[in-house]
């Protein structure tokens, strides 16, 4: 995506102006502004920070920052699925690690990486709140709870083999 590609519709324009009307002031939009273009682009590349700043009369710093703290955005193309695995306490504690080199061992990627086919990227968060459920791998944005690399090698071949929802 290059810096003179990266502009929103003119229906999601439209869209955005009208929820900067439901807040107090335009940067009380960013997160859902933020959302928008990660749908829309696949990922929130700078260019597409900038063009959010000067949408929004805020200062890039300001984008940076929400961008840059919450995982759920994304600065880089991704494969076709994310593999998120929460390795915070509670899933560390019952496998997340010994998980995570599992599945980058079995994908052939290391952490943060995406295989060669564009299918499968593997990416560590921090915490996914579902901590009775340890380890916990979310795959775009869908929980698998419990997760064994047994589970997680089965759900990636089903990836593979339908093409379907994880």
């Amino acid at each position: 995506m290059s810096a003179d590609t990266v502009r929103f519709s003119d229906e999601r324009l439209a869209e955005i102006a009208e929820l900067v009307k439901r807040y107090p002031g335009p940067q009380s939009a960013l997160m859902p502004v933020l959302y928008m273009a990660q749908e829309d682009f696949g990922y929130i590349s700078m260019p597409a920070q900038e063009m959010i700043a000067d949408l929004l009369g805020i200062h890039l710093m300001r984008v940076r920052e929400v961008v840059t703290f919450y995982t759920m955005f994304k600065e880089q193309p991704s494969g076709k699925y994310l593999l998120e695995v929460c390795t915070n306490a509670g899933c560390m504690l019952n496998g997340a690690y010994e998980l995570v080199d599992h599945m980058c061992d079995s994908l052939g990627i290391k952490l943060g990486e995406t295989t060669p086919d564009g299918m499968f990227t593997i990416a560590e968060v921090e915490c996914a709140g579902a901590c009775g459920g340890a380890p916990v791998v979310q795959v775009n944005n869908i929980y698998h709870e419990k997760a064994t690399p047994e589970t997680m090698d089965e759900l990636i071949s089903k990836c593979r083999a339908e093409g379907g929802e994880a």
